[in-house]
């Protein structure tokens, strides 16, 4: 993804989660994807999805079951 497309994520979740620590940043070697990490923790992956000429972006986190104890 493009350094723009990687701020305005950024943007978008420090503004819906109320948190100033989250990043967006570039994946090595994929132009398709990048990570989300809350300070330094990496929480998942976003995706690039270009289809009939809409473009979306697709978030995904696992969330392990010792997470939840």
């Amino acid at each position: 993804m493009k350094p723009d497309e990687l701020a305005k994520l950024t943007k978008y979740f420090r503004n819906t989660f109320g948190s100033q620590t989250i990043s967006v940043r570039k994946r090595p070697q994929k132009d398709d994807s990048c990570e989300v990490y809350i300070a330094e923790e990496f929480i998942g992956v976003i995706s690039k999805d270009e289809e009939d000429g809409e473009l979306s972006y697709h978030f995904s986190m696992a969330i392990l079951d010792i997470d939840l104890e």
